[in-house]
């Protein structure tokens, strides 16, 4: 039977034969052309025809568009080929790889989020003009109750291209910062961190891993609720830019609560006269932080063997980059703590302890300080100091503009 043809027209086309009629004229055939309408009747059913198909296809897409759309056939590329690009594409091709997320929250599982921050370019030279940030990052059971003397602070930056902010807190706390605080919206999806446990470095991690997410922070600084800046943005930013080390404590304490809490089960990773302690808050620069959120040779040993009273967040970072990288660091923190009156944690200051004479103690040249910076005696040893009480707030805010330098 022939494509498209009528079943009796075929039968009409072939002699008795079975060959095709097609290659000449058969004078004894009976065969008949079938009657064609009169061309009057033809054309009024056309037109017809014509405008009840249009009618019809006008109703089905007003009653049932998203229904009807679902069944239009769609365009199937091949695999080489290649859709016209919009006019403005070719203005940023890098816009996807230099864009910050919106805000510091997402869905992403911590496994998730540790792999997509562990991602690095191989070449280091940026291929667009970067002015580097740095990433405050704020590890917090819930409250901020400083953050009116940061945010202004952050105020004195002049540009919000400059630096970045990220919120750890205790699950579940409920934040309301308005829309014109460097805190609005920059709360990450955390987890229970627990005082020496492994949780807080987890904790720590994954602030990290957050802010590595922005391509443009270059710079990250572990912080608590309980830290104020000793000075102002600009001095901060370019003390942190400038420097050729990263800041983490690290030094041997062969007593016990240095090598006495090394524990056998970190060997062969590390070895006890390779366990070092530090303060747990810190300054690295983007490849460190990378090297820690992407590490699975020394905090996976620290996880499951550092346990109280050897605690994972005094020992686990100035031990791990004393070993790979011991000329990057500048065996110091750039955060001032009191530990002068003993025991497990630091001094904390109430209100009646901030006054100008004890402000400018924190700020003046240390006498007892070995103190160096880029391999040279410097007189600002700290940038930030703990451990502030709420109460603290309303004379830092008095007093920040004359003897702090911002506010």
């Amino acid at each position: 039977m022939l494509i498209g043809m009528p079943q009796g027209a075929a039968a009409t086309a072939v002699d008795s034969n079975g060959k095709d009629g097609g290659g000449g004229a058969n004078p004894t055939s009976t065969a008949r052309p079938a009657a064609a309408l009169p061309l009057k009747l033809l054309r009024p059913l056309l037109l017809l025809a014509v405008l009840g198909t249009g009618f019809l296809a006008v109703v089905v897409l007003f009653l049932g568009g998203p229904t009807y759309s679902a069944m239009l056939p769609r365009l199937s590329l091949a695999p080489d080929a290649v859709l016209p690009a919009p006019a403005s594409a070719g203005k940023a091709p890098l816009d996807r790889w230099k864009r910050a997320p919106a805000s510091a929250w997402h869905n992403m599982t911590d496994e998730e989020l540790l792999w997509a921050a562990s991602w690095r370019p191989s070449v280091r030279r940026y291929p667009y003009r970067r002015t580097p940030k740095v990433a405050f990052m704020f590890l917090t059971r819930g409250p901020l109750p400083l953050a009116p003397l940061w945010d202004r602070f952050f105020a004195g930056a002049g540009d919000a291209a400059l630096f970045s902010v990220y919120v750890h807190a205790t699950p579940g706390y409920r934040h309301d910062f308005p829309p014109a605080s460097a805190f609005h919206r920059r709360f990450v999806p955390s987890q229970v961190a627990e005082w020496g446990k492994a949780s807080m470095l987890d904790a720590e991690r994954r602030l990290l891993a957050n802010a590595l997410l922005d391509p443009a922070n270059e710079l990250f600084v572990l912080l608590s609720e309980s830290c104020i800046p000793l000075y102002g943005f600009p001095a901060v930013y370019s003390y942190l830019t400038r420097s050729r080390a990263s800041f983490v404590g690290a030094f041997d304490d062969p007593g016990p609560a240095g090598r006495g809490r090394y524990r056998a089960g970190l060997a062969p990773e590390v070895r006890r006269e390779q366990f070092r302690k530090g303060a747990q808050w810190f300054e690295l620069d983007r490849e460190l932080a990378v090297d820690v959120v992407a590490d699975e040779r020394y905090y996976p040993k620290f996880r499951e063997h550092c346990r109280p009273p050897c605690y994972v967040d005094e020992h686990y970072l100035p031990t791990a980059l004393s070993i790979e990288a011991p000329a990057r660091i500048a065996n110091r923190s750039v955060t001032w703590v009191d530990w002068s009156r003993g025991g497990a944690h630091p001094a904390t200051f109430a209100g009646k302890d901030v006054d100008e004479a004890f402000l400018k103690r924190l700020t003046a040249a240390p006498a007892k300080q070995n103190c160096t910076y880029n391999g040279q005696p410097s007189e600002v040893c700290f940038l930030f100091a703990r451990k502030f009480a709420p109460s603290t707030l309303r004379p830092l805010l008095r007093l920040a503009p004359k003897l702090l330098g911002y506010g």
